[in-house]
């Protein structure tokens, strides 16, 4: 789902650089696009290196274009959200397809999570912004807020044996190893990830979304342009060309 045109960081001082020590991360987004919005390049930067990233998206974005039936479009989005992913060498996308538009935070959202999170055992899991807000008045999607704040949760629960104990005894073993969450684009964010060598990649992967940003009807709309805009203003808080800001929540499954 789109993030507003013009985001301006609550926190304009210098982002630290993240610490890009693991090797396997786990990237738990509400619909196809949200990736790429802005953190496809820091996903490049990582694949890059040799990690291991895989892609999950709560839904299938089937409600996002307006002059589309949403039979039609959740199947189309979720070719387009494999063939970006592929871009920044993505290869696993899974589909939970829940109800797009409509996700509600709550006991469901969690264990259903834990379990993808115990299925792929983490050592990071990415999100998107799940503040009210992208920064002054930029009101945020209420999907994104449910599955930000369903993905905190389900990291803890997924650490937790004695949560969701059907999960375990039909075999899948706890998974505590997860050390921190990432929210993309949060206006509080405080670290960010240099993405100025992949940066023609998470343009590459935003512009995969053809359909979609033709269904917005935004005539010469440019993903380039777009990226670049915040982009370059993230960049100079960290003295580089382009740049991509998360927010840091260190886990601890027992607390």
């Amino acid at each position: 789902m789109l993030w507003p045109m013009t985001e301006q960081p609550a926190r304009p001082g210098p982002l630290d650089p993240l610490d890009e020590d693991w090797s396997t991360a786990l990237c738990i987004v509400a619909h196809p696009d949200d990736m790429e919005f802005g953190a496809a390049a820091a996903v490049a930067r990582w694949t890059g290196q040799g990690k291991r990233v895989v892609y999950c998206m709560v839904t299938s974005g089937e409600a996002g274009i307006d002059g589309m039936a949403p039979e039609e479009a959740g199947p189309l989005r979720e070719q387009e959200e494999i063939d970006s992913a592929q871009v920044v060498g993505v290869s696993t996308v899974e589909f939970l397809r829940q109800p797009d538009g409509i996700l509600e935070y709550g006991v469901p959202l969690r264990r259903l999570l834990a379990q993808v999170v115990r299925e792929h055992r983490p050592e990071i899991v990415v999100t998107g912004n799940f503040k009210n807000t992208f920064g002054g008045r930029n009101l945020n999607q209420a999907d994104h807020i449910a599955v930000g704040h369903a993905v905190l949760d389900a990291v803890r629960d997924a650490g937790n044996r004695w949560v969701f104990r059907d999960q375990v005894e039909g075999g899948l073993e706890p998974w505590g190893g997860v050390k921190e969450v990432w929210a993309a684009g949060s206006p509080d964010a405080e670290h960010g990830v240099d993405t100025t060598d992949t940066f023609d990649a998470g343009v590459a992967s935003l512009a995969a979304h053809k359909a979609y940003i033709e269904g917005l009807g935004w005539e010469n709309w440019d993903p380039r342009e777009f990226l670049e805009g915040f982009g370059r203003q993230t960049g100079q808080r960290m003295g580089v060309g382009m740049a991509a800001a998360f927010e840091v929540f260190p886990m601890g499954w027992g607390g």
